[in-house]
């Protein structure tokens, strides 16, 4: 007799050989449980022709398109990706309400003799899950907010102290934004912000791997990056953690800028639209100046001029209003390797202080 297929409400502690997620692509992309791969039973398309006919024809008629569409992908996939797999695979399906998505490829997977589980309650059990968990998880940690004017090299040196071991939450990364007026502008494009789900989904991964005795390091962020938020849990912890402020000559952030993002010059036009929005702060006037810079390529006093009229303010302003626990004031002459490396021994020499208490 073939295996029967398993069901389970909490998969967070269990090793499975796969996770298999048979969704939309569409839902797909709006969150996954991590680590799961997308073989969706039917696709986007499929899933709004099925929906069609049940509500203009009738369900009997829908119910045999998707078992005709549903068996034609299955056979796919078997011929394709569980082909190779061994008699000791064992995975977990799930789909949108753990329903007949998950049951008709479960069903199947257990028929071969692997040991297939079911999410019960699908997508909307996992969500649960992680909302439960994030009014809470935030909380066990103690967190070091790096913070410091733009240009300050924030980000370079959190993947420095990463590199050596430190926990770092990067949450621009997770977020795919630099979490200003143009950091859209510089992020990848083939890998566009996440839902709000799945950001969430993100921290939530992230952070169940970190050793709650040990500090997690971050950036200085607004409760917004981009399109997404932070977990109000995590946002009223970072304002009650101690900071350390890197303190960088103007100059240097500015030659930083230019250095790291060369969007600057190689898109005028994109820039000028971005740079629009600020017309209502800042009037007609300094919109003309700063486009005239643009277009004659004057990198450098633009950036100047940006970083002097709306970024610094507006940093200090924020700062003042939501970490004003700031430790440590540290100089940094320039953003060269060498003096990046001896900042970040002595973070990490805080660091183990700090984990030691």
């Amino acid at each position: 007799m073939p295996p029967a297929v398993k069901y389970t409400k909490s998969p967070w502690n269990t090793n499975y050989t796969e996770i298999i997620d048979v969704r939309s692509p569409s839902e797909f992309v709006q969150d996954h449980i991590p680590g799961s791969i997308n073989l969706p039973v039917l696709n986007d398309i499929e899933r709004a022709q099925v929906g069609t006919i049940y509500k203009q024809v009738s369900p009997f008629q829908a119910r045999k398109m998707g078992a005709a569409l549903v068996t034609k992908n299955l056979s796919q996939y078997l011929n394709q990706h569980f082909i190779n797999k061994d008699k000791d695979y064992s995975p977990l399906v799930y789909c949108w309400r753990g329903g007949q998505r998950s049951a008709s490829m479960a069903a199947i997977l257990a028929q071969i003799g692997w040991k297939a589980t079911i999410l019960i309650g699908g997508y909307k059990t996992y969500r649960t899950y992680v909302r439960q968990v994030l009014e809470d998880l935030p909380n066990r940690f103690n967190y070091r907010v790096l913070s410091g004017l733009t240009g300050s090299g924030k980000t370079l040196i959190l993947h420095k102290l990463s590199q050596r071991g430190a926990q770092v939450l990067d949450l621009e990364n997770l977020a795919n934004h630099r979490g200003s007026l143009l950091g859209e502008t510089w992020v990848n494009k083939s890998l566009p912000q996440p839902s709000q789900k799945y950001f969430d989904t993100l921290i939530v991964h992230q952070l169940k791997q970190f050793n709650p005795n040990k500090i997690v390091w971050l950036e200085s962020e607004s409760n917004k990056i981009g399109r997404v938020y932070l977990p109000s849990s995590l946002w009223r912890k970072m304002h009650l953690s101690s900071c350390v402020q890197i303190q960088v000559p103007l100059h240097v952030r500015v030659n930083y800028i230019i250095q790291d993002y060369p969007y600057f010059v190689d898109n005028p036009d994109i820039l000028k639209v971005k740079i629009a929005r600020l017309k209502s702060r800042y009037g007609t006037d300094k919109i003309n100046e700063w486009n005239q810079l643009i277009t004659s390529k004057n990198a450098k006093q633009f950036v100047e001029s940006l970083l002097q009229y709306h970024y610094d303010p507006t940093y200090i302003k924020s700062l003042g209003n939501h970490y004003l626990r700031t430790q440590k004031k540290l100089d940094l002459e320039d953003l060269l390797p060498s003096t990046v490396d001896n900042l970040v021994n002595i973070l990490i020499q805080d660091n183990d202080n700090f984990s030691s208490l």
